[in-house]
């Protein structure tokens, strides 16, 4: 994680949507989550699979966690509750 904030952090994240090793959570070049999810990125389904699967695996509730930059990017920065 990166940031925090009165109790939030932001992490950045770099999703691979149509990814058939996913869901899966790996560490990247620089420390930067790659998050592998099955979802096309249509419609909005890989960036709710990347809440989902990120927030499996940080441990915490699917609500806690919250895209809230580069909604339509593969470099994401996520803010975890």
């Amino acid at each position: 994680m990166t940031k925090s904030t009165a109790g939030a952090s932001r992490v950045r994240v770099h999703v691979k949507p149509g990814s058939r090793r996913g869901p899966a959570v790996e560490e990247g070049p620089g420390g930067m989550l790659v998050v592998m999810v099955r979802e096309p990125a249509a419609d909005g389904k890989a960036n709710a699979a990347v809440e989902r699967v990120l927030a499996e695996h940080l441990g915490v509730a699917p609500s806690r966690v919250t895209i809230v930059r580069g909604h339509t990017a593969r470099i994401k920065t996520v803010r975890v509750d």
